[in-house]
């Protein structure tokens, strides 16, 4: 009861004044990165792509773009590692590309902290316990990227998101925001071995 009471209430609430907060006060990193970028990708500093929401309410979560649009000959766009700026990879080896989803945290479209929203092709993939990721909005940071991100299999991060949708806690929530400012620092996680970020999930196997 105690854990629902702040789900549904108490962490919107305060979510969305400590993001509007953090805004304003990163407000010049923001707008500096946003400059820079616009110089690296030639006029793009953004990155918008629909992503699933609690109960897998389709949002657009907003970030900013570390990889330019160059193409091969055939007109499809290269691969990620050599779409990825210099510039780019800072902003994402610092996670300064997430300062721009505070704005999602602000309309409610997201949390501080929660299971990471993934992509929209993913929904149909998902077992029933895989999908209870979707029972809270989705986070910043959460309970997988502390304990792994981007370089531990999509089961362990699946198992660490359904365990944070267990219990929830102002004292999880905490320990999972204290825990990522030493991530954050130390730019563990930030990538799978062989990948940029992260190899597609293709679904459960057996």
């Amino acid at each position: 009861m105690a854990g629902k009471l702040y789900s549904n209430f108490f962490k919107p609430l305060i979510d969305t004044i400590l993001a509007l907060m953090g805004f304003i006060i990163l407000s010049p990193v923001f707008l500096i990165v946003a400059v820079l970028l616009l110089i690296f990708n030639r006029g793009k500093a953004f990155f918008l792509q629909p992503r699933p929401g609690k109960g897998g309410r389709i949002f657009r979560v907003i970030k900013f773009k570390t990889m330019n649009d160059r193409r091969g000959i055939d007109g499809q766009l290269l691969p990620d590692a050599q779409r990825i700026t210099p510039f780019g990879s800072f902003v994402r080896k610092t996670s300064l590309d997430e300062i721009p989803q505070l704005l999602n945290v602000i309309k409610g479209d997201m949390s501080l902290v929660g299971p990471r929203p993934l992509l929209v092709e993913y929904l149909p993939l998902y077992t029933t316990e895989q999908s209870k990721r979707h029972n809270v909005r989705p986070g910043i940071t959460g309970w997988a990227q502390v304990n792994g991100r981007n370089a531990i299999s999509w089961d362990e991060k699946f198992k660490y998101d359904i365990w944070y949708v267990n219990n929830i806690s102002p004292a999880t929530d905490i320990k999972i925001i204290w825990m990522t400012f030493s991530k954050v620092f130390k730019s563990e996680g930030i990538s799978q071995q062989g990948h940029v970020t992260m190899e597609k999930f293709g679904g459960t196997r057996s």
